[in-house]
């Protein structure tokens, strides 16, 4: 072979063992020809360099091949860092001032030469990093016909695969996999109710000073079985308030508490109460009757370990008399807040037992839904935001009205559920925007009854904490009302994309709260998992008006 052709087999070798960014060095002229049994490499070698050539092929000729590296691993391989095992037997080899190459080709003669350059790069293993490369010798050519690897490898790197201890490998499959768990934890999924979790069964009395909305001292009403409706065992609820000494949590609902004379619990201590008594009228004979003895019944003691809960689910637009209520008076807060003590919002989506389960309520087929949007509302005030909103969007879209005021008209004997049932989407629009203020409008009207919900309310943010984010709409993604009725418009020509606000349905279903049973079990089961820490809210007109 011409010394021109010798010349050229390195450059044609580079271009062919390029793959992506993986650039191996091109080998020297003697890297190349050296063992080729001419004259050039053999001469200018000593008795004793050929002795240990001789030696090391025989070796070689002995050991087994490594494994192959494939192509699709080899930007891979050239990034890895060496393993200690791998460090621990190149600082065992001597030093050379040469520089590995990139592939050991296997000599003889030139045919041999030109068949093995020609060979597929997955034969060749890429050069190892730079700083390992100077402390590495240069290797001399196995035996024709084996791929060799990197001076590591043998038969250990064809048992580890990429040539990753099994450590290393045992930790990447660790990590893979609970990624793996992790996404699949968060992808999709809701944040946990704070009381999901079941409670301990230690007996609790939890007394309801007033039947919330029925009036002061009207028949006592019969209690709910926690066990049997909410899965909460241990629970003693009460009515009779002549059992309040024995309960260990006393629930004031706010509406009742504001209207009307005060009606506090009867004191705990008769004596203690009289010398308050004796002291307060002295220094509040200016007030009157009715004032002085609320004084005195913010002051009068409870029996040991009590709570009084504040329990409230209208939103802070419409809960008068907040601020006239004294600091240190309720111990708990029982809301649709998510930071109560005791949250219990108007509804939740729970994950479905099994796939083919349908949430509850009444779903209708798209072919009995004749309407476009309907809106319930009970309570109409031109002041509201939700009215205005409402005169907006009625100008770009037909919206269908029930209720006693305003526009509406009553909603038909068929019930709501059914009648909402038969249009694509429900303006489920709030009263007031609060934060985690939704309602019933949400849950019940819009969930249950199959229609989409338009949302106003907090934001979507809000929103997002409790459903998914693509099971509603919410007025604050579009700019105004006109481009809303636009988009309503399109979904209700374009069936596939409105369909996918129904996805949610597969994983999830709809839970209404009941009234007021499940406040009152909840506030029960909150008891049997707290501790003894006393608590009390300084200020709770601040809290709840935030």
């Amino acid at each position: 072979m011409a010394t021109g052709d010798a010349s050229r087999l390195p450059q044609q070798a580079a271009e062919r063992t390029r793959p992506g960014d993986l650039r191996p060095r091109n080998p020297s002229r003697h890297e190349v020809a050296g063992d080729s049994g001419g004259d050039r490499g053999g001469s200018a070698r000593g008795p004793r360099q050929r002795a240990a050539l001789a030696t090391g092929r025989a070796r070689r000729d002995r050991a087994a091949p490594s494994w192959v590296v494939r192509p699709a691993y080899l930007a891979l391989a050239a990034r890895r860092t060496p393993g200690p095992r791998e460090e621990a037997s190149l600082a065992r080899r001597p030093l050379d001032s040469g520089t590995a190459p990139s592939c050991s080709l296997a000599g003889g003669d030139r045919q041999r030469r030109l068949e093995l350059l020609r060979q597929d790069e997955s034969r060749c293993r890429p050069s190892p990093p730079a700083d390992s490369r100077r402390a590495v010798p240069a290797q001399p050519a196995p035996s024709m016909g084996m791929p060799w690897g990197p001076a590591v490898g043998g038969r250990r790197g064809r048992r580890r695969g990429l040539g990753l201890p099994p450590s290393a490998l045992a930790l990447a499959a660790t990590g893979l996999m609970c990624t793996a768990l992790v996404a699949y934890a968060c992808w999709g999924q809701l944040p946990p109710l704070l009381w999901a979790s079941p409670a301990p069964s230690r007996t609790v009395g939890v007394l309801l000073w007033w039947e919330p909305f029925g009036g002061r001292g009207g028949a006592a009403r019969p209690t709910p079985d926690c066990w049997l409706r909410f899965n909460i065992s241990g629970c003693r609820l009460l009515t009779d308030r002549a059992t309040y000494g024995e309960a260990h949590a006393v629930l004031f609902h706010h509406r009742d508490l504001v209207r009307g004379p005060p009606d506090w619990p009867p004191p705990w201590s008769v004596k203690k109460v009289r010398t308050a008594e004796e002291l307060e009228l002295r220094v509040l004979d200016d007030l009157e009757e009715d004032t002085a003895a609320q004084a005195l019944a913010i002051s009068r003691p409870r029996p040991p370990g009590q709570r009084w809960v504040w329990m409230n689910f209208e939103s802070p637009s419409h809960s008068p008399g907040l601020r006239s209520l004294e600091s240190n008076l309720f111990n708990w807060t029982l809301s649709y807040r998510a930071d109560s003590d005791v949250f219990v919002p108007y509804g939740y989506l729970y994950p479905r037992s099994h796939p083919s389960d349908q949430p509850i309520g009444l779903i209708p087929p798209l072919a009995r839904k004749r309407g476009l949007v309907a809106w319930v509302v009970s309570n109409w005030d031109e002041r509201q935001a939700r009215v205005r909103y409402y005169h907006q969007l009625s100008q770009h879209v037909r919206v269908d009205v029930f209720g006693q005021a305003g526009p509406g008209r009553p909603v038909p004997d068929s019930g709501l559920l059914h009648t909402v049932a038969r249009y694509k989407f429900y303006l489920a629009f709030e009263n007031s925007q609060h934060l985690d203020y939704i309602t019933e409008k949400l849950w019940r009207n819009a969930l249950l009854t199959g229609a989409v919900p338009v949302v106003l309310g907090p934001d979507r943010a809000n929103y997002e904490r409790f459903m998914p984010r693509g099971a509603f709409i919410h007025v604050d993604d579009f700019p105004s009302a006109s481009s809303l009725a636009t988009y309503l418009l399109f979904l209700d020509r374009n069936l596939a994309v409105y369909r996918r606000y129904f996805h949610w349905r597969r994983r999830y279903a709809v839970h209404i709260t009941t009234f007021w049973d499940e406040p009152w079990c909840r506030a029960c089961q909150a008891v049997q998992t707290a501790g003894d820490q006393p608590k009390s809210i300084r200020n709770l007109a601040s809290w709840f008006e935030r």
